[in-house]
């Protein structure tokens, strides 16, 4: 799956892993969904994706926490950009998974 069809999907794609899962669901405009997903997940894919949202939230501190647990550093630059970067990451993992 390409990042152009992954982020255009009308519906969910099959399946996606769940860091990804909440990529898609923040794309299709259910922040609260994505955020969600995220929790109770124990992976630095899921932390990542968490952190994304938090900033994009406006929530600074609480992303830092989980770009810290992602293994990451804090993103400053455009949200859409960010999201790119982590979807493009994410679905290249799950292509060389299968």
């Amino acid at each position: 799956m390409t990042l152009d069809e992954f982020r255009t999907s009308a519906t969910e794609p099959d399946n996606l892993t769940a860091p990804l899962r909440a990529l898609w669901l923040d794309a299709a405009g259910h922040w609260e969904t994505a955020h969600h997903r995220t929790q109770g997940e124990d992976s630095p894919d899921s932390a990542w994706v968490h952190a994304y949202l938090h900033r994009k939230e406006g929530n600074a501190s609480n992303a830092g926490y989980w770009y810290t647990q992602a293994g990451r550093p804090a993103e400053d630059g455009p949200l859409a950009a960010e999201w790119e970067n982590i979807a493009r990451t994410l679905l290249a993992k799950r292509k060389e998974a299968s």
